[in-house]
């Protein structure tokens, strides 16, 4: 294993597309033609025209392969191989500044996907600022191209990770029944367009037990807010914290709060009675139903490792981390921020109301 996984990242885990020889090229029959022509005393005019080549394709054959008298099929095959082995050089190594660019995007955890469509809204007219986000990860990963960016770069990717992974499924488990909930289909039909906001989704991220936080999105805008949780898991434990980062929204946005079947969850009924926040309970096994919470959840692993203590982390740390989140553009949004997206929602919120 440990070999295969070192055979692997010589490779950045990228496969490698095997070399392809262009049509237009020489093939290796037409090349034993030259020599038994040249054998001959044919002229590169005669062969060419043998061969339905140009004349000066065939006269550049002959001449870079050392000429007519020391020209060989088998030799000129192998060095037109070699000549086209060579990979064409990145476009990060290409244009500086655009590669200085992206180096401050990803130390500022942006994802290369996040990276391509800002530079897309900044540089709408210069394709020579524009690259895709494909291209940033092949940049970090392929071998041939690391010169093109720094690569200790892919420590502020969401995984961390030096070379790529395939994805594998997850394995789910189920969480205990809570007693007085309401299920998700119960929920009004009015979330599930996002065009109303106020809708929120919520769940515990883990570190090691029993430390964990809670985290609440905004279906609208993906604003997020990270709860520490001090105290434990408990239900008893979480419902105080949980409560007093609801009562923060303003009033009109607290509309409903969808969450994971959790025993957290178990004071759902007291939460709601503090914050007027209805809580709808997902189906086990089904975190799809709170897609935009597990999304968000994923990104933040990048701060909040799994193996790590969150009681660790104090509310200002938790605040600083989803600022930041905050603040990163949004494919979803036309790569807007969930802060600009959510002082929108604020503003146009206030004026109805007024």
């Amino acid at each position: 294993m440990h070999h295969v996984r070192r055979f692997l990242y010589q490779s950045g885990g990228v496969r490698l597309a095997p070399q392809q020889r262009s049509e237009r090229h020489l093939t290796g029959d037409e090349r034993e033609e030259i020599s038994r022509g040249i054998a001959a005393g044919e002229s590169a005019r005669q062969l060419a025209r043998r061969l339905g080549r140009s004349a000066s394709t065939v006269s550049r054959e002959i001449a870079r392969n050392g000429g007519r008298d020391h020209y060989r099929a088998a030799s000129a095959d192998v060095a037109a191989y070699a000549r086209g082995r060579g990979p064409k050089q990145a476009k990060l190594a290409q244009c500086p500044v655009l590669r200085v660019l992206v180096e401050a995007k990803l130390a500022l955890c942006w994802s290369p996907e996040q990276i391509a469509g800002w530079l897309r809204l900044q540089f709408p007219g210069d394709v020579s600022m524009q690259i895709s986000h494909e291209a940033i990860y092949l940049s970090l990963f392929d071998p041939r191209r690391r010169q093109a960016i720094d690569r200790s770069l892919t420590q502020r990717l969401r995984t961390a990770r030096p070379m790529r992974h395939p994805k594998v499924a997850r394995r789910l488990t189920g969480r205990g029944v809570i007693r007085g909930m309401v299920s998700i289909s119960a929920r009004p039909a009015e979330v599930e367009d996002r065009k109303i906001p106020g809708h929120g989704e919520g769940d515990l991220v883990m570190g090691t037990r029993p430390s964990a936080v809670a985290t609440l999105v905004e279906r609208t805008s993906r604003y997020t807010a990270i709860v520490a949780l001090p105290d434990g898991i408990k239900a008893e434990q979480v419902a105080p914290h949980l409560t007093r980062s609801l009562l923060g929204i303003p009033s009109h946005l607290r509309r409903t709060l969808t969450w994971d079947r959790g025993r957290e969850m178990a004071e759902h009924q007291a939460i709601t009675a503090e914050t007027g926040m209805p809580i709808y309970l997902c189906k086990p096994r089904s975190p799809w139903q709170r897609g935009t919470n597990e999304n968000t959840n994923r990104l933040l692993r990048q701060y909040l490792p799994k193996r790590s203590d969150l009681r660790t982390f104090s509310q200002a740390d938790l605040d600083a981390i989803a600022h930041e989140l905050n603040h990163r553009p949004r494919k979803t949004h036309d790569y807007r921020t969930p802060a600009e997206v959510y002082a929108d929602l604020l503003n146009s919120s206030d004026a109805l109301a007024a």
